[in-house]
């Protein structure tokens, strides 16, 4: 009986034993449920956050891209315009050159055009000055005549 009386003892302490084991490994495994959920949870959070960075990498990359592209787009309009701005440089240069070669041109048709006329005033003059005395001697033979047929008559 005594030997049973431990034994129940025993089977009593053992029981509580178990029972307050029962009792944590249920506390326990609410922790590890409450773990696992919050485990799930940053889980599902990481792979929101993943998809996100996914997403703004993407975006990221298409907006780089597009700079790029826009840049590349500026740059050959630049080229382009000072291309142009070249050609327009040349163009006016080359009608510089060209004006002042029909300047220069003028000049001297104009010149010539002086000398000539310079050359023909002077003939002219010239002759007037030939024709004046031409006509002042007639004139003065007129005169001789005139005098000449007075003396006679």
């Amino acid at each position: 009986q005594e030997e049973k009386k431990q034994l129940t003892l025993k089977v009593e302490e053992l029981e509580r034993k178990l029972e307050s084991t029962s009792a944590q490994n249920v506390e326990f495994l609410q922790v590890i449920a409450k773990r696992e959920e919050s485990i799930h949870q940053c889980q599902l959070r990481l792979e929101e956050k993943s998809r996100e960075c996914s997403s703004l990498a993407r975006q990221l990359e298409v907006a780089i891209e597009d700079t790029k592209r826009q840049v590349e787009q500026a740059r050959e309009r630049a080229v382009s315009r000072e291309r142009a701005a070249q050609s327009k440089m040349l163009d006016l240069e080359t009608q510089l050159s060209r004006n002042k070669t029909d300047l220069n041109q003028l000049r001297r048709s104009k010149e010539d055009a002086e000398r000539r006329y310079e050359s023909r005033l002077q003939d002219l003059r010239d002759r007037l000055e030939q024709s004046e005395s031409t006509n002042r001697s007639m004139q003065n033979y007129v005169q001789f005549l005139k005098s000449s047929y007075d003396n006679v008559f």
